[in-house]
């Protein structure tokens, strides 16, 4: 593969988690740089989704550190935020104890492998996941997976880089994917490869419209894709049967 981080089948969660090891310290100043701080409003607009309320249980997968897990703490859920990488959890741990607006007691991070989810089913309102589907060994099984733990009426919610239909602004986002994004991880990070990955994945992976189609085979109801930026980046929304 052209990528030293990025490899198919059973070896690519070791790729990955070296991945994440490499980049946690800085993770959050480089998603910054990379989206021009928008990443911020597009995890604002999947926390509004979720429709949380104080007491809603509430599931935050590939969780690194925390954006999501911590903002839906901070609108009342009780949340369990999950990653594989014990180094972006330590970084999400540190977040929460600094944030002196959050009742700690609101969320809780756990190390665990978002295909295989050691909960019960039917057992979260809301189920999240930013920027982690596309690095599974199978994203396939990840949505199996959240509907799986969701309750009946649940809110499922994914937020990924996408592809956009107009064939001119995929080309020009590509063309950013592979040039400037990984300068801005040699620059900040010394290492290209840690952010030419995010291309890499995102040609293997069929993003929003295939996603919506799986949500669709699971039975969802209220199937939808909300693309920002012209399709660079999406939400996919759906909700359990009640």
């Amino acid at each position: 593969m052209s990528n030293e981080f990025y490899t198919p089948g059973e070896q690519r969660a070791a790729k990955v988690s070296a991945l994440f090891a490499r980049i946690a310290r800085r993770y959050d100043f480089l998603n910054d740089l990379q989206s021009f701080g928008l990443h911020r409003l597009w995890k604002r607009r999947v926390v509004d989704l979720a429709r949380v309320q104080p007491g809603t249980r509430a599931l935050d997968l590939c969780c690194g550190t925390g954006d999501l897990s911590l903002a839906l703490a901070r609108r009342g859920a009780e949340t369990i935020g999950l990653d594989f990488s014990p180094q972006m959890l330590q970084v999400a741990s540190q977040r929460r104890e600094a944030t002196a607006k959050l009742n700690n007691q609101n969320v809780t991070f756990l190390q665990g492998d978002a295909q295989q989810l050691p909960f019960p089913d039917a057992t979260f309102e809301v189920v999240t996941v930013g920027y982690g589907l596309r690095n599974l060994t199978s994203w396939e099984r990840g949505l199996e997976e959240m509907e799986r733990v969701a309750r009946p009426g649940a809110r499922l919610i994914v937020l990924d880089f996408g592809k956009p239909g107009n064939a001119l602004w995929r080309a020009i986002y590509f063309t950013h994917l592979s040039l400037s994004v990984p300068l801005i991880g040699l620059l900040f990070c010394g290492n290209a490869s840690a952010y030419a990955y995010i291309l890499e994945s995102l040609k293997h992976y069929p993003a929003q419209l295939a996603v919506a189609e799986k949500m669709r085979q699971l039975q969802l109801n209220q199937v939808r894709v909300l693309n920002l930026l012209g399709g660079a980046m999406a939400i996919n929304y759906g909700e359990k049967p009640v």
